[in-house]
């Protein structure tokens, strides 16, 4: 396997000034990037990634803000607890960490897993959330009990990993080690061009996923979708401004479930962009954050 970089190494290497930092904070170790002048931004990746993702994004974006990338509870260099995997814990690590940092109120951006926490940080939290944006993916639904294993011959393939994640010991048996061939099989489904996502950048994600403990954490994402589900029921109306952008796979999924979740809510689809937006368009990401996090 190719030798990573370390997080302090990587950061180094993005324009911005960036910092690779560590917060206890909620009872979890939380490592984040920092850099940049202005408002904060927080940016929450999703699985199988890290604060990685947005690295194409982040020396742009850190021209007009604070840029705050977190890797998530159980995500890369940050501490991989037994539990707290529910989205509105996750969602006050982050408050935590933004109090930390002595911000009362933050812009959040979150991708795939990210977007979730940030959805729950904009629905627990308003009073702390200035502006949000969901990536791709929005907050679990009643609706996700409906996700089929065996699709139609007319349906895109199924979400076969929200079933695997589920299990208990077998992906870490499976996995540990050979994370590359995970990385490499969801990141080439879920593109419109793999080669957005380059050998290096694989090889960090794969070397953050390849270990029982890194493997069993990430799977804690998705054993906890069913207590997400029930904290949705209480959640109203999101308050805050709230854009979402969506590439061309989810853009009608999500334009049909948003209004009902966030009637105000702002929706842009990226043309020519699958799941994995700020690597796939990333001048495009940067556009519509600055536009919509400056208002």
């Amino acid at each position: 396997m190719t030798s990573v970089p370390t997080d302090a190494e990587l950061a180094r290497s993005l324009d911005g000034d960036f910092e690779s930092r560590h917060a206890e904070v909620n009872g979890v170790d939380l490592h984040y990037v920092i850099g940049g002048q202005g408002d904060p931004l927080v940016l929450l990746p999703g699985w199988p990634q890290t604060w990685w993702a947005y690295h194409k994004v982040m020396p742009s974006l850190a021209q007009q803000f604070q840029v705050i990338a977190v890797d998530l509870r159980g995500m890369g260099s940050s501490g991989k607890p037994e539990s707290g995997y529910e989205k509105k814990t996750m969602a006050d690590d982050i408050l935590a960490l933004a109090r930390f940092l002595g911000h009362e109120r933050v812009n959040i951006a979150g991708h795939d897993i990210g977007s979730l926490v940030a959805y729950s940080f904009a629905a627990n939290h308003p009073e702390a959330a200035r502006r949000v944006v969901l990536l791709d993916v929005i907050h679990p639904e009643e609706g996700w009990y409906q996700f089929t294993v065996l699709p139609r011959p007319e349906q895109p393939a199924p979400m076969w990993w929200f079933a695997f994640n589920q299990l208990v010991g077998l992906p870490e048996q499976l996995l540990a080690g050979r994370a590359r061939y995970l990385i490499d099989a969801m990141l080439d489904s879920s593109m419109i061009d793999p080669a957005h996502i380059t050998d290096f950048d694989r090889e960090i994600y794969a070397h953050a996923y390849n270990t029982p403990e890194a493997i069993r954490a990430s799977n804690g994402w998705y054993r906890a979708l069913s207590n997400d589900i029930e904290d949705e029921k209480a959640y109203g109306p999101l308050t805050p401004p709230i854009l979402t952008l969506t590439g061309v796979l989810t853009h009608e999924w999500i334009r049909n479930v948003l209004p009902h979740k966030a009637p105000d809510a702002e929706l842009v689809k990226i043309p020519g962009a699958g799941h994995h937006l700020a690597e796939e368009s990333p001048e495009i990401v940067v556009r519509h954050l600055t536009k919509f996090f400056a208002e």
